[in-house]
């Protein structure tokens, strides 16, 4: 074969020919057998490849670029047109802002009604009247172009239908009009429909009306927190003042308050809602210095307007403004899940729009509570006679364990006179009843001491004050004081628990790991968010509320199995109702280990520091209770969480300045404890603990306990070592010491060896005087507060951590 059949060869078959031989025939078992076979190959192979050819034809002539252009042509002008016939058909309708606005209605859990709430204050007024900086403020936070838009912002619409349809939330830009165009003429609804048609209208508006009109509409339909709908109202809910007299400052605020109102609200807001305002605040002035509507040295001058205290709202007071405020926040946070709303939106949604409020409140269990604090608390309190007495604020939160259910909360004295909800605030140190936390970490854990050791109830740790923690052998530069002072030696972690014994825990935070310490306490229902996994924590140096311990300590109770107390039994709306989620969660810590806790914390109430409050009280009826003190740093709080099988209740007493609302001593309220005055968790806080839970009690009950740990089971007889100390101090004792006066003396535990091996050397601070009336001794605080605990804790003015401070 010559080459030009080889070419040929090649170009039909695919193939190369064969190398001749030397005869000048093709070699044998080189590109094929025989020569028939060959040729049946090279055949196969040419239909093959043709056939791929074709292939590959159909696809091109498929999807050609005329095509697939004119497929893309086509769609553009099928949405044009699908558009314009939407535009014809879509006319603005007419404004329905006051006609949406209905009476909210609200029961108790037995169906009587709690209030009605629904009195519309609005007031509109012409844009002339509305200083020109002001109306400027508006524009700066919403919309900087609305001057020369065209009312829409087809990109931000365009994410915001996608964000709809696939259902990634309300991340969407809308422009003033458009809000405008929300406000007054559809709803709050995340459909693509809506969003549709609130694109044409907004267009149709932005060419029949001035830029003008729909920004003075903008500013009189909006919601600005407060019930005050409209630029009039807010500026005489916040500041007393008319529209037409606002400063630059203070319309900035109203401005910033547009993104979230609630929250915003100085009167309501917690340090990091406070934070977060100032931001928003600085931005509006920003960005009308960038806009040159204000000028940058008088933007330089500018302080932070602070809103006068909010006004009593018809229906709202005593506890039920409280109890409004959860049950509309709980509401708003389903509908933000739900329907993808921002929080101004779902504000909006549930404030005046003809809902009915069922809440889990008890009525009976509710009243119940008021009276306790009344009688032992509020009662006693005269400011006239004594400044502090003043400052004291109670907050409490009673929840079913079983159900999740909040049947009975305490607010504040009146939500006329203080419209902080105490009972919802995350400012203030929960002190030692975070111990049990550290605890459940350890026993969920099956964490050990750093000699190998099983930590148990039954573990030996140094309680010796001011004791350095250690890691490994290496100090952490941790020894906080107990309370006191107090040096009690090697203790038992159940004697610890019930003395809150401050060294203990620091230590046994370390050994089992501060980071797991503070996964637990998420997982338990503490929000962890932004804290920091250090030692102090171990003192609950965090801020945290009631809501949130009663919440923490219910899932202790309910054997590990996480409950979210809920204020909101069913929401209604017309024929629509929105489902709550299910208190009760899933199992978040092992049985063993909650039970275990609980068992632990039986022993704070029968031989700690609440057993004067709690254990002695006559109306105990033989009531198993557990529960935890606490009392905070300068005894700036006092806490006592408790409960039965059947209910838990978390009360909180704060010191807030009556004039300044900064954080101070609650010492020397009542005038009724001798010595330095000081409130501690068992006194005041576990008296209305016990005066509520023992009065509304329907029969007694006990604990079934999955444990063989703790004062409510039999205790072992081999009590575990923990550190071997590494030098030894001839002051501590070899058993507990006495109590103090402030606590009634009982025999050590038989848990607490007689014979302890030497302790570790201390650290002295100058005792105080504990005063003999108060029930119980307290553990001690931290020193300084390493984080910003909840956005609350002021730490500017936190000295170092003393002997004479506490965390009970």
């Amino acid at each position: 074969m010559g080459r030009a059949e080889e070419r040929r060869a090649r170009q039909r078959g695919g193939r190369r020919a064969a190398p001749r031989s030397s005869s000048g025939t093709p070699a044998a078992g080189v590109g094929g057998a025989a020569p028939g076979g060959r040729a049946a190959a090279r055949r196969a192979a040419g239909r093959s490849g043709r056939a791929g050819k074709a292939d590959k034809g159909r696809i091109r002539r498929l999807f050609t670029w005329k095509k697939i252009l004119g497929t893309f042509f086509g769609l553009c002008l099928l949405g044009i047109g699908a558009f314009i016939v939407l535009y014809m058909m879509v006319d603005i309708p007419e404004g329905n802002a006051d006609a949406q606005r209905q009476s909210n209605v609200y029961k108790y859990s037995d169906g009587t009604i709690l209030a009605r709430d629904g009195k519309v204050n609005r007031e509109s007024v012409a844009l002339d009247k509305v200083p020109k900086d002001v109306q400027h403020c508006f524009v700066a936070a919403e919309n900087k172009t609305f001057y020369h838009d065209s009312g829409i912002d087809l990109r931000g619409t365009a994410r915001g239908l996608l964000n709809t349809v696939t259902g990634k939330g309300t991340q969407g830009g809308s422009t003033i009009t458009q809000q405008y165009v929300k406000n007054f003429y559809l709803n709050q609804d995340q459909t693509v429909s809506r969003k549709l048609k609130e694109l044409v209208i907004s267009l149709k508006v932005d060419q029949k009306k001035s830029k003008d009109e729909i920004l003075a509409g903008y500013i009189n339909t909006s919601y600005y927190g407060r019930g005050a709908y409209g630029i009039q109202a807010a500026a005489q809910a916040y500041y007393r003042v008319d529209a037409q007299d606002l400063t630059v400052e203070q319309g900035a605020y109203l401005a910033a308050l547009m993104q979230a109102p609630s929250q915003y609200d100085w009167a309501a807001a917690s340090e990091a809602g406070k934070r977060l305002a100032k931001n928003r605040w600085n931005y509006v002035l920003d960005k009308m210095v960038e806009q040159h509507w204000l000028d940058a040295g008088k933007r330089q001058t500018m302080t932070f307007p602070v809103p006068k205290a909010p006004r009593p709202t018809p229906g709202q007071e005593g506890q039920k403004g409280y109890l409004i405020a959860l049950a509309n926040k709980q509401l708003e946070q389903q509908l933000i899940k739900e329907q993808d709303l921002t929080p101004s939106e779902a504000e909006r949604a549930v404030e005046d729009q003809g809902w009915t409020i069922t809440l889990n409140i008890d009525r009976k269990k509710q009243a119940a509570l008021e009276k306790a604090v009344k009688e032992q608390l509020t009662g006693k309190l005269d400011a006239k006679k004594r400044k502090v007495d003043g400052n004291v604020q109670a907050g409490a939160v009673s929840v079913d364990p079983k159900t999740g259910k909040v049947v009975a909360l305490y607010g504040g004295v009146d939500y006329f006179k203080h419209y902080y909800n105490n009972a919802t605030r995350r400012d203030y140190q929960p002190a030692s009843t975070f111990k049990p936390v550290i605890l459940a970490a350890a026993v969920d854990g099956d964490a050990e001491t750093q000699e190998g050791q099983p930590i148990t109830a039954n573990t030996i740790y140094d309680g010796t004050s001011g004791r350095q923690a250690v890691d490994h052998g290496t100090k952490v530069g941790f020894g906080p004081p107990n309370e006191d002072d107090h040096d009690y030696g090697p203790i038992t972690v159940q004697t610890a628990m019930n003395q809150s014994v401050n060294s203990v825990f620091a230590q046994m935070g370390i050994d089992v790991g501060m980071q797991k310490v503070m996964s637990v306490a998420n997982r338990l229902g503490m929000d962890t968010k932004g804290m920091q996994a250090v030692p102090a924590q171990t003192l609950g140096s965090m801020g945290a509320s009631p809501l949130e311990m009663a919440g923490i300590y219910a899932t202790l109770d309910n054997h590990g199995k996480k409950v979210t107390p809920t204020i909101v039994a069913k929401a209604e709306q017309k024929s629509r109702e929105v489902t709550m989620p299910d208190p009760i969660g899933g199992q978040v810590i092992t049985r063993e280990a909650a039970d275990t806790v609980t068992s632990v914390l039986t022993g704070v109430v029968d031989d700690g520091t609440a057993k004067t409050s709690v254990r002695d009280n006559p109306l105990r009826d033989g009531q198993q209770v557990a529960g935890k003190t606490g009392t905070s740093d300068e005894n700036k709080s006092a806490w006592f969480t408790g409960y039965t099988p059947k209910l838990v209740t978390s009360v909180g007493l704060f010191g807030e300045d009556s004039k300044s609302g900064a954080h101070t001593t609650l010492s020397g309220a009542t005038g009724l404890i001798p010595g330095s005055g000081r409130i501690n968790g068992g006194g005041y806080p576990a008296q209305i603990w016990a005066a509520y839970t023992f009065g509304v009690m329907d029969g007694t009950s006990k604990f079934d306990l999955d444990t063989k740990q703790g004062a409510a089971v039999q205790p072992t007889n081999s009590p575990t070592i923990s550190a071997p100390p590494t030098q030894s101090a001839s002051q501590t004792p070899s058993s507990p010491p006495p109590s103090t006066s402030e606590t009634p003396s009982s025999p050590p535990p038989s848990r607490t060896p007689s014979s302890p091996p030497p302790s570790q050397s201390t650290s002295q601070a100058p005792p105080s005087q504990s005063p003999p009336f108060t029930p119980d001794p307290s553990g001690s605080a931290t020193g300084d507060d390493p984080l910003d605990p909840g956005g609350g804790q002021q730490l500017n003015d936190r000295p170092q951590l003393t002997g004479r401070q506490h965390a009970q």
